[in-house]
């Protein structure tokens, strides 16, 4: 089975629609008796609940349906049947809440995933975990980070996430921070997103920034989206990236045509898609918050996707 859906409940984690079952441990054991390729965890961000008709992150993003447009399952290649395609666990939280209780969630979820982490790596001691995060699931994967070991994560990914500099700094200072790899997306696309995180929550030092503005760790490294340069580099790369087609957009990081196929092969061709060999290619920084938001785009001023 290529994915096993997962909830939080509060800090403890469960299969999603059991309320209480076996462990996780054995749970995984048994409904991926191969072992092969990696696992990915999927975060969603803000808006999605769980057991909900229209806002649960296992109907509309973690499916292989072809019902579901965006499904991040289906276009990272999970249900195909290749040897190499790995586990997908699709990890829910309740994240339909205002910003700031929203944020106290994904906290909390973070010590669910922690423990989730814990199960897998129990089971595959030896088989590398990944996490790709959108928005504020990036705050539940840097949550989880301390309450982990040196190498229980090998390589995350963060769409626009909603987190801090600090946040993120300090949860890679950490043993299992350390040890693991953080491609971290932005784009000019969402800051307007960034800048509303930073007006709707405390900040954890005056005058800290979103990560949206870059991070300084070494073991992170900052994928402008929306930059032509980045653009050319990833098709040079063989992942070629639609260019941006709004000023405002908090889901292109995943809706723009080839981006969930690059995060693929960062999360399943990592020997080939190396940090160093990103960074050769990538300017030495992001540019300046609004600093495309003045160029004339191929859509209307204004238009934001409701996706």
């Amino acid at each position: 089975m290529p994915l096993i859906l997962v909830d939080a409940q509060d800090t403890k984690a469960h299969l999603h629609a059991q309320s209480s079952s076996a462990p996780l441990a054995e749970a995984f054991a048994r409904r991926d008796p191969s072992g092969r390729g990696p696992v990915i965890i999927l975060l969603h961000g803000r808006k999605y609940r769980p057991g909900t008709t229209d806002a649960c992150p296992h109907r509309h993003l973690f499916t292989t349906s072809a019902e579901a447009p965006w499904a991040w399952s289906r276009h990272l290649g999970f249900g195909t049947g290749d040897a190499g395609e790995g586990l997908g666990v699709g990890f829910g939280w309740n994240a339909r809440q205002s910003v700031p209780r929203a944020l106290a969630s994904a906290r909390a979820a973070g010590l669910a995933l922690a423990d989730t982490v814990s199960a897998i790596r129990s089971v595959w001691p030896d088989r590398p975990v990944h996490m790709l995060a959108h928005s504020m699931g990036s705050e539940v994967a840097l949550t989880a980070l301390p309450h982990l070991g040196e190498g229980d994560v090998a390589r995350m990914i963060f769409m626009t996430g909603a987190s801090y500099r600090s946040t993120a700094e300090a949860a890679l200072a950490t043993p299992a921070g350390r040890a693991a790899e953080l491609v971290n997306i932005t784009s000019r696309e969402n800051d307007l997103f960034d800048f509303l995180f930073e007006r709707l929550t405390r900040a954890p030092r005056p005058g800290d920034r979103a990560i949206g503005q870059g991070l300084g760790a070494p073991n992170a490294l900052t994928v402008e989206l929306d930059c032509p340069r980045t653009l050319r580099h990833l098709s040079d790369m063989g992942h070629p990236v639609a260019a941006p087609r709004r000023r405002i957009c908090h889901w292109s990081a995943y809706t723009r045509p080839g981006a969930l196929r690059f995060y693929s092969g960062l999360l399943r061709d990592g020997e080939r898609l190396t940090l160093p060999r990103l960074r050769a290619g990538l300017p030495d920084a992001p540019a300046p918050r609004w600093s495309r938001l003045l160029p004339i785009p191929s859509a209307p001023m204004g238009e934001v996707m409701q996706a």
